[in-house]
């Protein structure tokens, strides 16, 4: 079927390529990306892509420019994971193996093996001075992984050739997390701020405007289902309704797991017992009707209409856990895992924990679990005596 022929105004404007964008289409579909993402999700993947561009200038003396070849990759990779280096005395062992049927020679202890990794310390330091790495030293597993990612991220924008597919990367980053796992070495994560660490923060917390705060900054945050620290900063009166004396609903429109706004039977988040008294004292103190609901506070006590950014979330979790005097392997992510592991702790549906943390996988929504004390798991206890039957 022929297409009819079409309005002469349509004839105006210049005739494009189907086959490629132009450079302001692909410049608008940049700003559509940017503006779908969070400030936190720029803010890393700007990181990210400023030290691959600081790298790949100290290693090969040039300017980044995509599409990468899969062996600066590999590079990249060997240059900030940790191996065992090979020991000569180990090699010899091997050589000089013994012939089947003499005796063998008394074993040795084992030396471990030291680790080491291909980065040179010069272009270390170089990186760590220039404020591009923050210290000397291989990088975490989390974080390659990370900064892997967000260069295969970058192809995929541009859509370009994307050498984090390619097998022997793929390949090789999956030796490196099974090196890691041998030896012991786990993702690091947050502790989990559960019901008792939750209540010494709480305990720190004043009748002060700062303290009125922060109270209901916690309880909101954990409460609901262990928000993350950018929808609490993002959280605006415009989508908290008080329905009665139980508390309040706060509808969550956009977040992490939800990130085209669809409207979700789950979006809407209870705040209520002591996480509504708190978020009263807090509204009727700072006389705030509209607009962000966190905001930040003067010395003096003074209510600004600035909003808090995610990372004075951040700093005010780890300020009163400070305060508190617990150990500092808490922070704003801990909200999340806290409710997360309290919520088995306390044998709750994983639907329902699941249905107020946002999550769409058990997976991913048990990764937020920490285990408890394997010595007071009761299943490690079978054999004792019932007490209920002595």
């Amino acid at each position: 079927m022929q297409p009819e022929s079409l309005p002469a105004v349509l004839s105006v404007h210049p005739v494009l390529d189907p086959g490629k964008l132009t450079q302001l289409t692909e410049e608008s579909a940049r700003e559509l990306i940017r503006q779908g993402q969070s400030a936190n999700t720029r803010a890393s993947y700007q990181g990210a892509m400023r030290y691959w561009a600081a790298w790949f200038a100290a290693r090969y003396g040039q300017e980044l420019k995509l599409p990468v070849p899969v062996p600066v990759v590999v590079q990249f990779i060997v240059d900030h994971a940790e191996r065992e280096q090979v020991l000569e005395d180990a090699e010899e062992d091997a050589a000089s193996a013994v012939p089947t049927g003499r005796k063998p020679r008394k074993k040795v202890a084992k030396k471990k093996a030291p680790l080491v990794f291909d980065l040179p310390p010069a272009v270390d330091q170089v990186l760590v001075a220039n404020g591009y790495k923050k210290k000397l030293g291989a990088y975490a597993q989390n974080t390659l992984v990370h900064r892997l990612a967000v260069l295969s991220k970058a192809h995929q924008n541009v859509n370009v050739d994307n050498p984090c597919n390619h097998t022997q990367v793929r390949e090789l980053i999956k030796n490196v997390r099974n090196g890691n796992a041998k030896r012991g070495v786990k993702p690091h994560k947050q502790a989990a701020l559960t019901k008792e660490p939750m209540e010494a923060l709480l305990a720190t917390c004043d009748d002060s405007p700062r303290g009125k705060r922060d109270r209901a900054l916690l309880l909101f945050a954990w409460a609901s289902g262990g928000r993350r620290r950018s929808e609490v900063a993002d959280a605006t009166m415009e989508n908290l309704r008080k329905i009665d004396s139980r508390g309040y609903l706060y509808r969550l429109g956009h977040s992490k797991t939800n990130q085209d706004g669809k409207e979700n039977p789950d979006d809407a988040k209870p705040i209520s017992g002591r996480a509504a008294a708190a978020m009263d004292a807090w509204l009727e103190a700072s006389r705030i009707t509209e607009g962000p609901i966190f905001r930040r506070i003067l010395k003096g006590g003074k209510v600004l209409d600035e909003p808090l950014d995610p990372t004075a979330v951040r700093k005010i979790v780890k300020r009163r856990c400070l305060q508190a005097g617990l150990p500092d392997d808490f922070s704003a992510h801990s909200l999340r895992s806290g409710f997360v592991t309290e919520a088995g702790r306390r044998k709750m549906d994983p639907a329902d924990a699941m249905a107020m943390t946002g999550h769409r996988h058990y997976e991913t929504f048990m990764g937020y679990y920490r285990a408890e004390d394997p010595l007071d798991r009761k299943a490690s206890r079978l054999l004792d005596p019932d007490p209920a039957v002595e």
